[in-house]
């Protein structure tokens, strides 16, 4: 294996021992050195230029990616540009970074090396670091992206904020709003049911046979939002009654949204 195949295997940060181990010469390192193709993180690591400032600063700090910041990694719903990483137990972190150092044990043990953590560990440890209506949020996003095996995480001894998790995650959600909105009204012990096709598209969320709750992401504009006025037209003259919300108003303004919708369900708004 050449030194360019060996580090795009490693995602551009390695130890340079684990290079060695691969067949690649100490003369081919020192040389990629001088001439710029590697730069170097610490006596024993080496990186691309081009590398992620991520995994690059947790090679340099001795430590792991993972929670949040693993999982948004992973391409899983975050509410959270918070910087999470591990650390083993009693272990020494070279250079501390800014933001939260996990110190439980791992799940699944990690391999020498390693700068990030697999996905049953990132997952276990959310379900303790995170509220609940986060935690669940993310790990229905793993559901729906195919990596959360319910088997396996059965099998692994998880606390019971993960236990809890498990047995409430479905892959419905499309976005994690909806699975924080729902966890948000289940006291209201209504029928709710997320991203069934009415009128040709799915709807966020329908409360009972005729509420329909949708929620605007980040960038709702432009043609996305005129498509969806026009869906949101069609529904109201198929008899359903809908109410579109913002994502800073999910966050930032519940107590109006919940006022919305109970309102709305008390005037029976929600029956066929």
């Amino acid at each position: 294996m050449d030194l360019a195949a060996a580090l795009a295997r490693a995602d551009g940060v390695s130890r340079v021992r684990a290079l060695l181990d691969l067949g690649i010469g100490d003369r081919a390192i020192r040389k990629a050195l001088a001439g710029g193709q590697l730069v170097r993180v610490r006596r024993d690591w080496v990186a691309r230029p081009d590398a992620d400032p991520l995994l690059v600063a947790a090679a340099r700090a001795g430590v792991v990616l993972t929670c949040v910041t693993q999982a948004k990694r992973l391409r899983l719903w975050s509410m959270t540009d918070e910087l999470h990483v591990a650390a083993r137990p009693h272990g020494n972190v070279v250079r501390p970074l800014v933001g939260h150092i996990h110190w439980a044990s791992p799940l699944v043990p990690r391999q020498p090396g390693a700068l990030t953590d697999p996905v049953e560990n990132v997952l276990a440890l959310v379900a303790e670091c995170r509220p609940h209506e986060e935690s669940l949020a993310i790990w229905e996003s793993a559901l729906r992206l195919g990596l959360l095996d319910r088997d396996v995480m059965r099998r692994l001894p998880l606390g019971p904020a993960a236990r809890r998790l498990l047995a409430e995650a479905r892959p419905l959600a499309d976005q994690g709003t909806e699975t924080v909105i729902t966890t948000r009204l289940w006291w209201m012990k209504l029928p709710m049911r997320r991203q069934i096709v009415i009128a040709g598209r799915p709807v966020d969320l329908l409360i009972g046979d005729r509420l329909v709750i949708q929620i605007d992401g980040g960038h709702h504009v432009d043609a996305q939002r005129l498509a969806d006025n026009r869906h949101d037209a069609q529904l109201k003259l198929m008899g359903y009654h809908v109410i579109r919300i913002g994502y800073w108003q999910l966050f930032e303004d519940w107590a109006t949204v919940q006022d919305l919708i109970t309102r709305a369900v008390a005037q029976g708004l929600h029956l066929a």
